[in-house]
C-alpha cells in the first residue's frame, strides 16, 4: 500500500505549528477528554436505569413587605 503524500504534508504542518514538545500534551489532553466523555455517557446510562426520585417541594415565598415601615394599607 502506498503512503499518500498529503498525510505527510499534514503531519509536517502540525509539527511546525505546535512543535515537538506540545504534541504529546495535546494528545494526552484529547485522550482525557475522550475518557471523560465515555465516563459521562456511562454515568448517564446508569442514572437512566435507576428509579427516579421525586423532587422536593420548593420553599414558599416569604412576604417581602414590612409592617413597621409606616405605610397605611
Amino acid at each position: 500500500m502506498e503512503f499518500p503524500m498529503h498525510w505527510l504534508i499534514i503531519l509536517v504542518v502540525i509539527l511546525v505549528l505546535f512543535g515537538g514538545r506540545k504534541i504529546p500534551e495535546l494528545m494526552r489532553g484529547m485522550g482525557e477528554g475522550v475518557r471523560g466523555f465515555k465516563e459521562g455517557m456511562h454515568g448517564a446510562n446508569q442514572t437512566q436505569s435507576q428509579t427516579v426520585v421525586p423532587p422536593t417541594q420548593p420553599a414558599l415565598p416569604t412576604n417581602a413587605t414590612d409592617a413597621s415601615d409606616g405605610e397605611a394599607g
